[in-house]
């Protein structure tokens, strides 16, 4: 069956988790760009929780489902983004290799201050680059795609996965503690990213 009328809870998902992280690293550049510039120095567990959440939401929520389920569903759809999804699976374990060195970055900004900052701030700006980019591919090229090509039946097989990996994050808490995480990197980082008073 057709699924032009039909709107995939997973798509709306998916768009939510992006907002987040987008928000996410939004809030770390706008940190290290008001450092750069002369600006204070925040309270450095504002960029742990951040990288925390960046290193934990994707891996062990956000990548897998996409991965198995709904990549792998256009794939049995059409061939047409074979390279373009090989290249986002790719890009999840890039991403990971990615945020490993940001966390390495930032410990030794933590211990060796100023001197350390620059390699801090260029991994920051590679980092949001590069998600970024990956996100719109995701959002831009891959999804409009997805719309055309699977049925309802495909979609509702997505959404069930999609919603039982939900499930399984409520029943061990997992889900309430991200967003409790992105609530404090939301009270902890100042407007426009946040609530917390500017810098």
């Amino acid at each position: 069956m057709s699924a032009r009328n039909f709107h995939p809870v997973s798509v709306d998902i998916i768009h939510q988790e992006h907002e987040h992280l987008s928000a996410v690293i939004q809030g770390m550049l706008y940190f290290v760009r008001s450092i750069k510039q002369g600006g204070p120095v925040p309270d450095l567990k504002v960029f742990r929780a951040m990288l925390y959440y960046i290193a934990e939401y994707p891996e062990k929520v956000h990548h897998p489902k996409e991965d198995q389920y709904l990549f792998a569903k256009i794939k049995q759809r059409t061939h047409q983004l074979d390279v373009e999804l090989d290249a986002l699976i790719e890009q999840h374990t890039s991403g990971e290799v990615l945020v490993h060195r940001l966390q390495d970055a930032l410990l030794q900004y933590e211990f060796q201050g100023h001197t350390a900052f620059d390699k801090f701030y260029d991994l920051v700006e590679q980092y949001a680059k590069f998600y970024y980019a990956h996100m719109r591919k995701e959002e831009d090229v891959i999804m409009p795609v997805a719309r055309q090509v699977l049925f309802v039946d495909d979609w509702q097989e997505v959404d069930a996965a999609f919603m039982e990996n939900r499930e399984r994050l409520d029943d061990s808490g997992e889900r309430y503690r991200y967003e409790q995480l992105f609530s404090l990197i939301v009270n902890i980082s100042p407007s426009p990213i946040g609530v917390a008073d500017p810098l």
